[in-house]
């Protein structure tokens, strides 16, 4: 079998399975987690056997032109390359790990065919995205993906928070989505084309007019869909989803989907240094604004949904830098130990019966009841902080070290203020990742109080993907920086010591101040209690974490944060708390921007299609509406008045007659 017939195979087998989960879902229920599991797992197979045929060799490429448009022709394209090797491996293993981990986590849950099958068909989308040769058929991906997360992120559309999440994440996309198919077009345009390869010679031969433009409505839709500043607000939002969800979207799929996007044109936004420079300062302050919102969250998932803006920032900050290589291989590790964070912490949430981290803190014990949880989640938050020798450590130092290159003058399509923008906010980031890093696992394993709820312990398989997902987050990074450059564009990933030390140094501290003021601040918590736990300790995780979403609000006040004393975050952030807790209230600012001007403009057109429209219609049929009235008196029903009628009418037209024939 043929490259070409292994790759086109990985992103089909997913989309098969997910048609046949939905036909079959109902009918034969005993088939969908086969359906669900082995397709994805065929997949990865096929997906490794891809990468090791290219093997960081020449470029895969194939196409198929799908129909004559009689202008920019669109093709069934494949291009294959290292990055599109190695960045299918991640989207198939993640997707495998949570599909194997759904079947424990909603193993009672009535809706989970369909949650099934739209997992398997996000995963498809995905891999066609990644692996697809053409911007058009890129562009279905896209869409797909968006769709699917809208029904994903309302699997629990019972509650409010899931309604109200999926119709945000799927309306702040699409914001992004609208200048980014205009982009997409203008490129086409411009190039002649949609294929990536001649996007890419277009631009190497100085045939696109309107780089800048165009980068920057491409940059629009990238915000959107890897949730950076201004378009991130819907991430945090969309963890009231299922937790596995949480963890596809996070670390393989939609939000990597721009992120990838951006190395494939890379060229294309180099053309231009205000593009670059933009895509700087949005790294920048997506990398700082996300460390410090996540430091003031109560609800264990928002800390990780604001981690990932963070660490999505470090590789928008490396492509503005110039150096896709360690984009991706933050984009690969990332994937590895954000997945991992998000699955314990679904299995922390069951064991808690609450995703309250200042409930979790006033119990004790809850690290003995979770044990697999507890280490496994030890390793990513240290991977997460860039601690060596975990993989976190080398990419993230990839992407200093990329930054201080371009800072410096030794990056030639980077302006030296991308540089400097991206390397300042980096080790900012660092600081304050360690911190919010060190928190979690104090508040969340390290709690005082009563003792931990029994909910049982979670299914085999949910705790089998843990230690799974923790070898990669252990050792991909040090395993791989040596080789991943003849996958990549050759550009040495090796760390530097000036940068290594700063780095891991400026983490140190972040850690043991927020460790400082935690033993300051705990003994606090004995004081004020609080807490709101599941009310089916016996249920299925699924269950337990959606009632803790539905109570969490009732309990604390807000979605957000509670009004609790001990957090060492309090602490630290001082007055910045409250506004780091609401996201530093881009929602509000948004609503002003957006919503309200939308909802405004709704009601004016309301306004005159009820009262200027409405009366043109009814008043052009008025006169008809006379007309009949009129009519409809001469109909009396009698019988001598219609002959007295008829005769009359007889006489009128003999005198007319005789008047006309004499010339009188």
């Amino acid at each position: 079998m043929t490259t070409t017939t292994l790759a086109v195979l990985v992103p089909l087998l997913p989309f098969l399975g997910a048609a046949a989960g939905l036909l079959l879902g109902r009918t034969a229920p005993g088939f969908v987690r086969p359906l669900a599991v082995l397709p994805t797992l065929a997949s990865l197979v096929l997906a490794a056997l891809v990468a090791a045929r290219q093997g960081g060799g020449p470029a895969v490429d194939a196409a198929t032109e799908l129909t004559p448009t009689g202008s920019v022709p669109i093709a069934l394209a494949l291009h294959v390359d290292g990055f599109a090797a190695l960045v299918a491996v991640l989207v198939a293993c993640v997707a495998t790990c949570v599909q194997i981990y759904s079947t424990g986590y909603l193993r009672d849950d009535p809706r989970y065919p369909s949650y099934a099958a739209l997992v398997s068909l996000f995963t498809s989308a995905m891999l066609l995205v990644v692996y697809t040769g053409d911007l058009m058929v890129l562009l279905v991906g896209w869409e797909v993906m968006g769709i699917c997360s809208y029904f994903l992120v309302g699997h629990y559309w019972e509650t409010p928070e899931a309604r109200a999440a999926s119709l945000k994440a799927f309306l702040v996309t699409k914001l992004g989505d609208v200048p980014f198919l205009i982009g997409l077009f203008a490129l086409a345009t411009e190039a002649g084309s949609f294929r990536i390869t001649t996007i890419l010679g277009a631009v190497a031969h100085g045939s696109i007019d309107h780089p800048t433009l165009i980068a920057l409505l491409l940059l629009a839709g990238v915000a959107g869909k890897s949730a950076q500043f201004p378009l991130h607000t819907w991430l945090p939002d969309a963890m009231a989803g299922p937790t596995p969800v949480s963890a596809l979207i996070h670390a393989a799929t939609m939000v990597a989907a721009g992120v990838y996007f951006v190395a494939r044109l890379l060229p294309l936004f180099e053309a231009s240094p205000a593009a670059m420079l933009v895509l700087a300062v949005m790294a920048a302050v997506t990398m700082a604004g996300s460390a410090l919102a996540a430091l003031a969250q109560d609800d264990i998932k928002r800390v990780l949904a604001y981690s990932t803006i963070g660490q999505l920032g470090y590789m928008t900050g490396a492509l503005a830098t110039g150096d896709r290589g360690a984009a991706v291989f933050h984009l690969l590790t990332h994937g590895a130990f954000k997945a991992l964070l998000f699955l314990a912490a679904g299995v922390i949430i069951h064991a808690a019966g609450t995703n309250s981290l200042a409930a979790m803190s006033r119990m004790r014990n809850l690290r003995e009841r979770v044990p697999d949880a507890y280490w496994t989640t030890t390793v990513a938050l240290l991977a997460l902080a860039a601690i060596p020798p975990f993989s976190g450590f080398f990419s993230k130092e990839s992407v200093l070290v990329a930054a201080e290159r371009a800072a410096t003058g030794h990056t030639a399509h980077a302006p030296g203020a991308a540089g400097w923008t991206v390397l300042v906010a980096g080790l900012l980031t660092a600081v304050l990742t360690a911190g919010y890093a060190m928190r979690l696992w104090l508040l969340a394993f390290r709690g005082r109080g009563t003792e931990a709820p029994g909910h049982g312990r979670q299914p085999v398989v949910m705790n089998a993907v843990l230690w799974v997902l923790a070898v990669p987050s252990l050792a991909l990074g040090g395993l791989a920086f040596r080789v991943l450059p003849d996958w990549f564009d050759g550009r040495d990933l090796t760390p530097a010591l000036t940068t290594s030390v700063l780095g891991t140094g400026l983490a140190l501290v972040g850690g043991i101040v927020t460790y400082a003021a935690w033993r300051h601040t705990t003994a606090l918590a004995s004081r004020v209690p609080l807490g709101a736990v599941a009310a089916h300790p016996e249920g299925d995780a699924a269950l337990v974490e959606a009632e803790a979403i539905a109570s969490h609000a009732p309990a604390y006040g807000d979605i957000a944060s509670a009004a609790d004393p001990s957090d060492p975050g309090r602490l630290l952030l001082g007055p910045l708390h409250r506004h780091a807790a609401a996201g530093f209230h881009l929602d509000a600012v948004q609503t002003t921007l957006f919503v309200r001007p939308v909802l405004a403009g709704a009601s004016l057109v309301h306004f005159l299609d009820r009262e200027v429209v409405d009366t043109y219609v009814r008043g052009a049929g008025l006169l008809p509406r006379l007309l009949g009235a009129a009519v409809r008196r001469a109909q009396t029903g009698n019988v001598q008045t219609y002959v007295s009628a008829l005769l009359a009418g007889t006489v009128v037209l003999t005198v007319a007659v005789v008047l006309v024939a004499t010339g009188a």
